[in-house]
C-alpha cells in the first residue's frame, strides 16, 4: 500500500488506497441434511486519486502491477467526474473492541455441531421444515491517503439462523443472532421461535381493511429502508426526499428513536472510521418522533456544503463485492429503540389485525417518498388478541410518514435483523388487502 500511495501522489493532486480482506465459513442445513459448506477468502485494493478537480477510481483483487492499477485510475479521469472534496486527515478515532480472536478458534465442525444439537433441541417441536445457517467473518481493514490518514481496524462475526417452513409452502418463521465470537443459542430463544411457528400452522382466510398491523423484526426493514433514503444526503441532492428541511420536525409518533451508532462494540461489525477514513459517530437519526439529523458522505456533503459524519461506507443493498463498489452514505449500524411493552401483550392489544412476519417486494412503492407496498410472507391473522391462524395471498401497503405515526407500543426487546436490530412494532389503520 505504502509504494501504491507514493506512486499515485506523484501523478495526482490527492490519493486514498483502501484495503479489505474477509475471510468467511458458512454452513447451510435444509431439513437437518448439511446442504453446503462454503469456505471465502476475499481481499483487494480499491485506488480514488484526485487530479485538476476530476477524481478517478480502479480497483483490483490482486495487486501485481502497482502502475497498472494507477494507469486504470487515470483514464477514468476522463469521464469527467468532478472531485468537490479532498481526503480528510484523520488521526484520532476511539479503540473499539471489535475482534474477539476466539474466533480463529471456529472451524466448520463446530458451527455443525451447533446446528445438530439445535435440530435435537427442536425436533419434538415442531412438525415444518427445520434450515439453520451458521458462519464466522473475520474483516481487516486499512486506509491511507495523502493528507496522512493511516487507519486500520479488525473484527469478527459469528452468525446462526433458524428458519422453520410450513409444510407444503415455500414460507416460514425466520430469526438470526449475531455475535463477536462462537455462543451457544439459548434455549429461550428455540422455544420462543416454536411457539410463534405453531400459531401460524392453520391457515386462515379474511378479508382485507384498515386494521391494526404488528411488523416483527424481520419485517421492519422495510419500513426503515423508506427513512433511509429519505434522509440521505445523496437524495437531498438530487431533490428526492419529502424531508428537505425537516430538521426539528415531528414525522412520526413521539415513541420511535432511531439511532445509528457504529461506535456500540457490543455487537459485530462495529467501525471507528468509515470507507474513505472519516471518524465514525453516533448519529441520532429520530429522536421520539422528531427528525434530527440527514447523514453524508463526503461527496454529497460537499455538494450540499455539509460536514461528512462519518457514513461513507462500500454498501449496496443486493451486492457483496465490497471492492468493486465506490463510497456511498449508507447507514450501516441502524437500532430502532425498544418500547416498554411485552410481544404477547402487543398481540393482546390487537381487536382485528394480522402480524407480518416477513415480507416481499419490500421494494415496491416510491421508496424515496416514504411508499410501500408489501406481500406478507407468513402473515398472522389475529381477532380479539389472539392469533387464529395463518393467512395467505395478503397484501400490506401504506406511506411510512402516516403509519409510523400511529403506534401503539413496541416490543420491550431488539433482534437482530435484515439491516439493523429491531423491535416488533404495533401500528394503528393501517391498509391490508386479501385475495378474499
Amino acid at each position: 500500500m505504502d509504494q501504491l500511495l507514493k506512486l499515485a501522489k506523484q501523478q495526482s493532486d490527492g490519493v486514498e488506497v483502501l484495503s479489505i480482506e474477509q475471510n468467511e465459513n458458512s454452513i447451510k442445513f435444509e431439513d437437518r441434511k448439511l446442504k453446503d459448506i462454503q469456505s471465502t477468502l476475499q481481499s483487494g485494493i480499491t485506488l480514488r486519486l484526485i487530479k485538476q478537480g476530476k477524481i478517478g477510481f480502479a480497483y483490483t483483487k490482486n495487486l501485481r502491477n502497482s502502475n497498472e492499477l494507477i494507469q486504470h485510475a487515470m483514464d477514468s479521469l476522463k469521464g469527467g467526474v468532478a472531485a468537490e472534496f479532498n481526503f480528510p486527515h484523520t488521526d484520532n478515532v476511539p479503540t473499539l473492541n471489535s475482534y474477539d480472536p476466539g474466533i480463529e478458534g471456529i472451524d466448520n465442525a463446530k458451527i455443525v455441531g451447533e446446528c445438530n444439537r439445535i435440530y435435537g433441541f427442536m425436533q419434538d417441536k415442531i412438525e415444518g421444515q427445520l434450515n439453520i445457517g451458521g458462519g464466522t467473518a473475520v474483516t481487516g481493514i486499512q486506509i491511507k491517503n495523502s493528507s496522512g490518514t493511516n487507519l486500520s481496524s479488525m473484527s469478527s462475526n459469528y452468525y446462526i439462523s433458524v428458519t422453520i417452513l410450513y409444510p407444503g409452502s415455500g414460507t416460514g418463521i425466520h430469526r438470526s443472532l449475531e455475535f463477536k465470537n462462537f455462543k451457544e443459542v439459548d434455549d429461550s430463544f428455540l422455544n420462543n421461535l416454536a411457539e410463534l411457528y405453531k400459531k401460524g400452522e392453520k391457515e386462515f382466510r379474511t378479508t382485507g381493511g384498515r386494521m391494526k398491523v404488528l411488523f416483527m423484526p424481520e419485517a421492519m426493514y422495510t419500513l426503515v429502508w423508506r427513512l433511509q433514503s429519505a434522509t440521505s444526503g445523496e437524495s437531498l441532492y438530487n431533490k428526492q426526499s419529502p424531508l428537505a428541511d425537516a430538521i426539528g420536525k415531528k414525522i412520526f409518533d413521539e415513541k420511535i428513536t432511531i439511532v445509528n451508532d457504529p461506535l456500540n462494540d457490543e455487537r459485530p461489525d462495529a467501525r471507528a472510521f468509515d470507507d474513505e477514513g472519516v471518524g465514525c459517530r453516533k448519529l441520532l437519526l429520530i429522536d421520539k418522533g422528531v427528525l434530527r439529523n440527514y447523514y453524508y458522505d463526503l461527496r454529497y456533503a460537499a455538494k450540499m456544503n455539509a460536514a461528512p459524519s462519518g457514513h461513507g461506507f462500500k454498501a449496496a443493498r443486493w451486492s457483496s463485492d465490497r471492492i468493486s463498489i465506490k463510497p456511498t452514505p449508507a447507514l450501516n449500524h441502524l437500532s430502532l429503540a425498544s418500547g416498554n411493552t411485552e410481544f404477547w401483550k402487543l398481540v393482546g392489544a390487537m381487536d382485528r389485525g394480522i402480524i407480518v412476519c416477513g415480507a416481499l417486494g419490500a421494494h415496491s412503492g416510491n421508496i424515496p417518498n416514504g411508499d410501500f407496498s408489501i406481500g406478507v410472507s407468513p402473515g398472522f391473522y389475529v381477532e380479539n388478541g389472539e392469533v387464529v391462524g395463518r393467512i395467505k395471498d395478503a397484501m400490506v401497503a401504506g406511506n411510512i410518514y402516516a403509519v409510523m405515526s400511529r403506534v401503539i407500543g413496541i416490543e420491550n426487546a431488539i433482534h437482530a435483523a435484515y439491516t439493523g436490530y429491531y423491535p416488533a412494532v404495533l401500528f394503528d389503520e393501517v391498509n391490508v388487502a386479501t385475495k378474499n
